[in-house]
């Protein structure tokens, strides 16, 4: 039992010692993405209050994605531009501002043009905190430091949503603290001492190409977006109409999201190890039906355990398609392709506020799980469609990340300490382009 207590007091040790030079940055993290989380929900809440259709809301809520987007290009130039530092402190004050300015201008085109801004402004934030995670740690520590900002990440957007309760009869409150919070995220990082990291050039996107050879991931990727994206943006109005009231709403997608966190890395260890393809379809599948059985539960417990479960499933879907993205790819294509596999996802997810809210405008709110069970069907079946067209020769495969939706420099991070041992045999190679060779065979009957 000593001997026990000691590797266990040895681990614990490794572990704080990992941790210790990326403190500020997971502080900031947390603080960051507390402010974040609450911020995604309570705005739709407020919306619902003010009278919007679920149609305007919609389209309220994919400006955030299509801003997250458009970061996604524009982040790096900012960061050589103005320093890691600075660029940090200037777009959490556009966050930080742009959060008061919902209070100030309630209107749904005031407010669509404010989330575009937040959107941009906030995926360089996680830029630079990601960037300068990737830059803290060796090749082998990566993996265990990308865990733990998945772990922070995720326990924070949870615990946003406890904080719902807390609003006051005048709706002001929760903005304000939302931005203390972006504000507060700002003083750990500054405060650091340790130098700052560079951003380097990538490969260039390599979309086309991928839709030739990769078209199961790539569409994988759009269409978990359409799921995910009317999730985060429409299930709050759902459970809304549904009579929950703000500390329920905060249940929902907290049970969701923890359910996300839980389930992730069992599933794509599972995958690890078995037929990757067969598996997806059937997390897809079974998410599918998860998904049209809400409208049917008897009670809100029993409705929140449903979206636990669905939570598991769904979140797991765009890792699994990164994973299986990577099964095919080239070493020097990894990080660049799988880029493209974020620029997807995040269409699908700007796409998908607008389609599900105008559906439940038009057929009320239970339209909003039928639309999620509908996209996730379709993804299914051209799952299967393609296991059957094209057979999987491959006997090597990558290895599963838990992640949510982030920028180019988490891929980069997870997918440099993955490659040495992805690909250090000498046959992958071979494999690799007989791969491709098959599927462009197969493709063109």
């Amino acid at each position: 039992m000593q001997g026990i207590g000691k590797r266990h007091k040895d681990v614990v040790m490794r572990s704080l010692s990992l941790l210790r030079p990326i403190r500020a940055i997971l502080y900031s993290v947390a603080l960051l993405l507390l402010g974040n989380g609450l911020m995604n929900t309570l705005l739709t809440l407020r919306g619902t209050s003010e009278g919007f259709s679920s149609a305007l809301l919609g389209m309220v809520m994919s400006g955030y994605f299509v801003g997250f987007i458009c970061g996604t290009w524009v982040s790096g130039r900012l960061i050589r531009r103005m320093g890691h530092i600075r660029t940090f402190a200037f777009c959490a004050a556009i966050c930080a501002s742009v959060a008061l300015l919902h209070v100030i201008f309630v209107n749904p085109w005031a407010w669509l043009g404010l989330r575009f801004v937040y959107g941009l402004s906030f995926i360089t934030l996680i830029t630079v905190i990601e960037s300068w995670l990737n830059s803290q740690a060796a090749g082998h520590e990566r993996g265990r430091i990308f865990a733990s900002y998945m772990v922070v990440n995720l326990g924070a957007i949870a615990l946003a949503q406890q904080i719902l309760r807390f609003d006051t009869q005048d709706g002001f409150l929760l903005f304000a603290l939302i931005s203390i919070l972006i504000c507060w995220a700002l003083l750990p990082i500054t405060m650091t001492r340790r130098a700052q990291p560079t951003i380097s050039d990538r490969p260039k996107s390599s979309l086309k190409s991928l839709l030739g050879f990769a078209p199961l991931p790539v569409a994988s990727a759009a269409l978990s977006g359409l799921a995910m994206g009317a999730f985060w943006s429409m299930t709050p109005v759902y459970v809304t109409q549904l009579g929950f009231d703000r500390e329920g709403v905060g249940w929902v997608m907290s049970a969701a999201i923890v359910g996300g966190a839980l389930l992730q890395l069992p599933i794509g260890r599972f995958s690890d190890k078995h037929d990757r393809p067969r598996v997806m379809i059937a997390v897809v599948l079974l998410a599918a039906i998860l998904a049209a059985s809400l409208p049917f539960a008897p009670s809100q417990p029993v409705l929140i355990g449903l979206y636990f479960l669905w939570g598991g499933l769904a979140f797991s879907l765009y890792p699994l398609s990164v994973a299986q993205l990577i099964d095919q790819l080239h070493p020097d294509e990894i990080v660049s392709g799988s880029s493209d596999m974020l620029v997807m996802h995040g269409a699908g997810c700007a796409v998908a506020p607008l389609a599900a809210g105008s559906l439940m405008t038009a057929l009320g709110g239970h339209a909003l799980p039928f639309y999620i069970a509908g996209v996730l069907t379709l993804l299914g079946l051209f799952a299967i469609y393609r296991r059957r067209r094209v057979s999987d020769i491959r006997t090597r495969t990558a290895h599963f990340e838990p992640m949510v939706q982030t920028s180019a420099e988490a891929l980069e991070m997870i997918f440099d300490d993955t490659q040495p041992d992805l690909f250090d045999d000498p046959s992958f190679y071979e494999e690799h382009e007989r791969q491709r060779l098959v599927e462009a065979v197969n493709g063109s009957r």
